[in-house]
């Protein structure tokens, strides 16, 4: 085709259609765990966490409730996506392979929030830090007991396998913070007169973000490496809620989300949905969870 303003314009509609199909098309399960938390500058402070607001019978002044201070920050993380369209490819018609290109281009950029929710912060959350400086998943949190000591609390009985977390998922903040600053917007340099264009003969296209996690309350989940047997699934559920905040306050949490990775389909499925437990007996955990599998703990 002859290369005009009109017929980049068209070329350019075109692709960004097939990117917006591909953004369609990609899983988005990552508000099941994480909290999206907008944000205005390159670092974010998260001094807040480390104490949950308790309702208290107004007696005499109001106590003001002075949010625990810790030096836990998210820094901001930029992505990019970037194609570029040879021009011979234009002047000749030889644009076929282009669609599902661009289509795969939004189906990535759609899947970068699941990817870094599941697979880069909630997996390896055994190993990174939190706001109690401890790794989000561990055995030994501090926390105050109900004559102000400080005692160790876990969210996780460790093991070696592949990671299942049990989580509650209806509280205003989840157990991941992602925090935002921009979302991907297609963007593209095939004008004519661009450097890229007279240099390389290459008209670019591309989508760009910034945006990144952390972690929020870690008595929100419970993580672990133990085979996902109806007992180990038990022990996960007492756990999680019989969590106490400081001075053994009862936090209320409520296990009500399963999330595995394909290897523990299957015996996610058998806890949550069977009838009858391995031994004939009645299957006591049927539906007291919903079930999310995601391949990104693969």
């Amino acid at each position: 085709m002859e290369i005009t303003a009109a017929g980049l314009q068209a070329l350019r509609v075109g692709f960004k259609k097939h990117f917006e199909n591909g953004l369609g098309q990609a899983s988005s399960d990552w508000s099941s765990v994480a909290t999206e938390v907008p944000s205005m500058t390159k670092e974010q402070k998260y001094g807040w966490l480390g104490k949950f607001p308790n309702v208290r019978e107004w007696i005499g002044p109001r106590a003001i409730q002075n949010l625990s201070q810790h030096d836990y920050s998210i820094a901001e993380k930029p992505w990019e996506l970037t194609i570029g369209v040879d021009r011979d490819d234009i002047e000749t018609d030889n644009l076929g392979i282009y669609a599902p290109m661009f289509q795969e281009l939004g189906a990535s950029t759609g899947s970068k929030k699941d990817t870094l929710v599941f697979g880069d912060t909630l997996k390896k959350g055994f190993d990174l830090g939190c706001y109690d400086g401890q790794p989000f998943f561990d055995t030994d949190h501090p926390v105050l007991d109900e004559a102000g000591n400080v005692i160790t609390v876990a969210n996780t009985d460790g093991g070696t396998e592949a990671p299942w977390f049990l989580i509650d998922d209806t509280r205003a903040l989840k157990p991941i913070i992602l925090q935002r600053r921009k979302d991907f917007e297609f963007t593209n340099m095939d004008n004519l007169t661009d450097q890229n264009v007279f240099m390389n003969k290459e008209f670019i296209y591309g989508a760009d973000a910034r945006f990144n996690t952390g972690f929020g309350f870690w008595q929100m989940s419970w993580g672990s490496k133990q085979p996902l047997t109806a007992a180990n699934y038990a022990k996960a559920r007492a756990a999680l809620s019989g969590m106490k905040g400081d001075h053994g306050r009862p936090l209320g949490i409520r296990p009500t989300l399963l999330v595995v990775g394909p290897s523990n389909e299957s015996a996610a499925r058998k806890i949550l949905n069977s009838e009858n437990a391995a031994g004939g007996e009645t299957n006591e955990w049927k539906g007291t969870a919903k079930l999310l599998i995601t391949p990104w703990l693969a």
